[in-house]
């Protein structure tokens, strides 16, 4: 693909797409960013496809499987590519997503260009993470709190969050251990093992943060029986009057992130300190998730779907500033992290 194509993609496009996204891949490793950023992309094409609740539940099913199958192998099936184009791009209201799907030919041709074992992680990658997005629209059948459903035990919550956050901390690892000879001496399929914990706290941070919408959409990923050791039942949730009963098990799903979150912070001070763009771009998720939780464990207004709980941009970017202006520093960085964490316990 020409230099100028790839920027409109890699560049121009993943920037209109997801902004903070765009500046977090500026830190990645030169050598990495490309598979980074197309993964990126590709993930939120189907995110797309799966979300896109104006096509019906077994139509959007149907072309999530579409889009999946272009990844069993390296022979992109274009006709069914541009079926799933057609079938979703028109209902898009937001043109960022309107012209990722619009020029998912592109993004495959640029997939094709990439070294064949590159080619083999991000097709694991994006058969895994759809695999997440079906589960997701099978257990949720509804659109709204009036067909309301939820998990039905801890072990579905925790394969979820493996499906969908989990498997990027095994992509993630697989790739940077192919590309930065500092990560030579790692064992692969230990650290992977450590990156899904990794994914799934910051799955886990997404999903108590994002309760009250997502309880809206009639999807409650907090499972049954964990509300019911507190008297709770899924619809209970709407009533904010319940807050208060709620929070022991909001405890426990924030301990949960935290610990997978504290495997994180191995995971990134494993990373050896000269690989200083490799360690930022661990160091400002867990940190930045560290930060929404306490807001999650803060907030007065967790179950109102009018109030979004989200750390302000100012406090991303001053987690970015002290990390570069400490040279991603394990002594700074951890110090910072066992703070947040005494907010946490």
């Amino acid at each position: 693909m020409a230099a100028s194509s790839k920027r409109a993609l890699l560049h121009d496009l993943l920037k209109r797409v997801s902004r903070l996204f765009f500046t977090t891949l500026a830190v990645v490793p030169a050598n990495v960013r490309d598979q980074v950023g197309l993964a990126y992309l590709f993930a939120r094409a189907a995110d797309t496809i799966a979300d896109t609740d104006i096509i019906e539940r077994h139509r959007r099913l149907e072309l999530l499987g579409r889009f999946r199958d272009q990844f069993a192998d390296d022979r992109i099936v274009w006709e069914r590519l541009r079926d799933v184009q057609r079938a979703v791009a028109p209902f898009q209201p937001e043109s960022a997503e309107r012209v990722l799907l619009e020029r998912l030919d592109e993004c495959f041709r640029l997939f094709l260009d990439f070294s064949p074992d590159d080619r083999r992680r991000v097709r694991r990658l994006m058969t895994t993470l759809t695999q997440g997005m079906e589960m997701d629209l099978r257990a949720f059948p509804g659109r709204s709190a009036e067909d309301l459903a939820a998990l039905k035990t801890l072990d579905e919550l925790d394969l979820y969050t493996y499906h969908v956050a989990g498997c990027v901390g095994e992509f993630w690892t697989d790739l940077m251990c192919a590309h930065r000879k500092a990560l030579a001496s790692w064992n692969v399929q230990d650290m992977a093992s450590i990156g899904v914990r990794f994914g799934k706290g910051l799955q886990l941070t997404n999903i108590v943060k994002d309760l009250a919408h997502d309880l809206q959409k009639g999807r409650c990923y907090v499972p049954e029986p964990m509300l019911a050791e507190a008297g709770l039942k899924p619809r209970d949730l709407l009533d904010q009057a319940n807050l208060p009963r709620f929070r022991p098990v909001l405890t426990k799903l924030v301990r949960m992130a935290v610990e997978h979150l504290d495997q994180g912070w191995l995971y990134t001070m494993a990373v050896p300190r000269y690989e200083t763009r490799l360690r930022l771009s661990c160091m400002w998720p867990i940190l930045s998730a560290g930060e929404s939780l306490k807001l999650v464990l803060q907030s007065p207004d967790l179950l109102n779907p009018a109030v979004k709980v989200k750390i302000p941009r100012s406090k991303v970017y001053r987690i970015m500033a002290m990390t570069t202006g400490t040279v991603a520093c394990g002594y700074a960085g951890t110090a910072y992290w066992g703070h947040l964490r005494k907010q946490l316990a």
